[in-house]
């Protein structure tokens, strides 16, 4: 287990591994396209630290403890050539842990309380989205002196993975954990399925907004398949007298996912009414409704809840 009093021995091992050139344990990479393929990334706050940012790393552990402890100093100690800081204050003079199964529990000392609601969620994610890029561990559940670390509302965080935190989280007047219910596809493309996903929200983006950018992100449950491409641009959203409206551009209709035309529709129409605040939806394309998708849906519809192409044939 890590404490910052035994950095200096652990970076002088870590020249040690560097010059062995053990081959990176690290099998996911925090931004796509952004590390190599056995790299990863390590998350830092910007120069002003209000937003993460990370920086590609290539691990030289292979064993998952030794990896946390690599990982665990990579955080503590950023590299001079970077334009950042620690989301680690450093007050916080002692963090230990122990791994599992699939969970890192990270025990801090009582100076972790010091840090105002902002700091600390930015500390919060920039672990999370660190640690659970090794192999075989899927959450991360935080400790300050030997307690559950808590939220603003005094309720305990619990466990955490990456996608509790949506990208570009950064400083704003509040977080919350915001619950969605999201549709996907089923393997055949011809039904949907219900995921059910808790993400970080700052309270100045839409819930809305939110549900969109997280099905575009695509899915997190076993058997379940993307409905929107990847590349799609959510250009603005509102909402009028429970009406909301998503404008999209022409990627939504020149795409070719391999599924039913009517499932990119009714997962996007789906997971939004499942809000309270939203009873149909209007999708636009560059701002016009005068296109159909696939030549088979007009989008001049107004689109409502459709229990037709859910598996189970209900609401969630």
């Amino acid at each position: 287990m890590a404490e910052k009093k035994r950095l200096k021995s652990v970076l002088f091992l870590l020249g040690i591994l560097c010059i062995l050139c053990f081959t990176a344990g690290c099998g996911r990479t925090g931004r796509p396209g952004a590390a190599s393929e056995s790299g990863c990334m390590i998350y830092y706050l910007n120069s002003a630290g209000i937003q993460l940012t990370g920086s590609a790393y290539e691990p030289q552990a292979t064993e998952k403890e030794a990896l946390v402890q690599e990982l665990l100093s990579c955080l503590t100690n950023v590299p001079a050539d970077l334009d950042c800081q620690s989301a680690i204050p450093d007050r916080v003079e002692k963090i230990t842990f122990r791994i599992e199964k699939n969970v890192l529990y990270l025990y801090a000392d009582a100076n972790y309380a010091l840090m105002n609601p902002v700091q600390e969620i930015l500390c919060r994610a920039a672990l999370t989205k660190t640690f659970t890029q090794i192999e075989g561990i899927d959450y991360l559940s935080i400790y300050c002196a030997e307690q559950p670390i808590m939220d603003a509302a005094g309720n305990p965080v619990g466990m955490l993975q990456a996608s509790d935190f949506v990208e570009g989280i950064r400083d704003v007047n509040s977080f919350e954990k915001t619950e969605l219910t999201l549709y996907f596809a089923n393997e055949t493309g011809d039904m949907l399925m219900a995921e059910n996903r808790a993400v970080m929200r700052n309270t100045n983006t839409s819930v809305e907004r939110l549900i969109v950018e997280q099905l575009i992100e695509g899915p997190e449950s076993a058997g379940a398949f993307a409905t929107l491409p990847p590349g799609l641009k959510l250009l603005n959203v509102s909402v009028n007298e429970s009406v909301c409206s998503i404008n999209l551009d022409a990627e939504f209709l020149t795409s070719t996912m391999e599924v039913q035309e009517y499932i990119p529709i009714y997962s996007i129409v789906n997971s939004l009414t499942e809000l309270s605040t939203v009873s149909r939806v209007q999708i636009r394309i560059n701002g016009s409704q005068d296109a159909s998708f696939r030549d088979k849906i007009p989008l001049s519809t107004v689109f409502e809840y459709n229990y037709d192409y859910v598996e189970g044939g209900e609401k969630n």
